[in-house]
């Protein structure tokens, strides 16, 4: 047992839904404004009783009861957020002890954006190497916690939600699971998507960033098909970063992924950091858009101006 494959996925979204019309009365902006820039229609938003590691486990549960495992199954708990308030525990640990995982290692891995596809590849790594047999990888992020809701530029962008897969050993000789992952960072761009500060505030400049997504991110995603022995030609499905229609559409464009489903969740739930590529695929899995065995890219991206993607197959 030489691979590893997602066995199942699962998501949680609030129930409270923040509409465009909503903003409008908070600040100056207009449902015209929002959709012809960022093409986002609503978003969920999670009160005050709702913290990180509750969204986690509901989307975590998910997973599990889908695969059909218990709690006792799991042994590496990863949790990829850049939005929790506590330092210790962290969100992994609190998570296991939500769902009463007995024993796992649990840590959380913050790379913002690319969080979810950073996990994953960690997960990948420890069950190719045998330090585990089955991980829960979670995305979850509660991004109204760290929105200045006075900022029309900002506070149209984000949703609440949290993502998760469960991974577990396979034998690579006999079915595709988890290509290569090809991951990097441009450290010296990293302040162009920030949460900074007491209390913390999200902040970019989106034009940097969308000239970085559109121009630079291209050619490694099809970098990381090539690793996974696949042409972007042969995707079934294209999950990118969430961050905007205005980022996505061109980008999935520029990849060459033309038989390919792309995910548009933004439009309904908006940005929702290290949770959006785990929700978009749970979606797609769900609404039956993919099928067992498709290959999907995972592309992640954002906050230190990191990436992180691979061609995963769907469970």
């Amino acid at each position: 047992m030489n691979g590893s494959r997602i066995a199942a996925v699962g998501h949680y979204q609030p129930a409270r839904i923040l509409t465009n019309e909503d903003l409008a009365e908070l600040v100056d902006t207009s449902d015209e404004w929002i959709t012809s820039r960022v093409g986002i229609r609503t978003r969920h938003i999670a009160g005050p009783d709702e913290p990180v590691d509750e969204l986690a486990a509901h989307a975590a549960a998910k997973a599990l009861a889908s695969a059909g495992l218990a709690p006792g199954d799991i042994d590496l708990v990863l949790v990829a957020t850049s939005t929790a308030v506590d330092r210790s525990p962290n969100m992994a640990a609190r998570v296991a002890a939500r769902l009463g995982i007995p024993s796992p290692a649990a840590m959380d891995v913050n790379v913002v954006c690319a969080g979810f596809t950073h996990a994953l590849a960690t997960a990948d790594h420890a069950v190719r190497a045998g330090a585990a047999t089955r991980a829960l990888v979670i995305g979850a992020d509660k991004m109204s916690d760290v929105t200045d809701w006075t900022d029309r530029t900002t506070c149209v962008l984000v949703g609440d939600g949290a993502g998760a897969a469960v991974v577990e050993a396979a034998d690579a000789a006999a079915q595709p699971g988890i290509g290569p992952v090809l991951w990097g960072s441009v450290p010296e761009m990293g302040h162009a998507v920030r949460i900074e500060g007491i209390p913390s505030r999200f902040a970019q400049e989106g034009q940097s960033v969308y000239r970085w997504a559109t121009t630079k991110l291209p050619p490694i995603a099809r970098k990381a098909c090539e690793r996974a022995g696949l042409t972007p030609e042969d995707l079934a499905a294209v999950v990118l970063h969430q961050a905007n229609l205005r980022i996505i559409e061109p980008l999935a464009e520029k990849i060459g992924a033309v038989n390919a489903v792309v995910a548009r969740d933004v439009a309904e739930s908006g940005n929702t950091s290290a949770a959006s590529i785990p929700i978009a695929l749970s979606k797609l899995v769900e609404q039956g858009e993919i099928s067992t065995g498709d290959p999907v890219l995972l592309f992640g991206f954002g906050g230190n101006l990191s990436y992180a993607g691979q061609v995963i197959h769907c469970p």
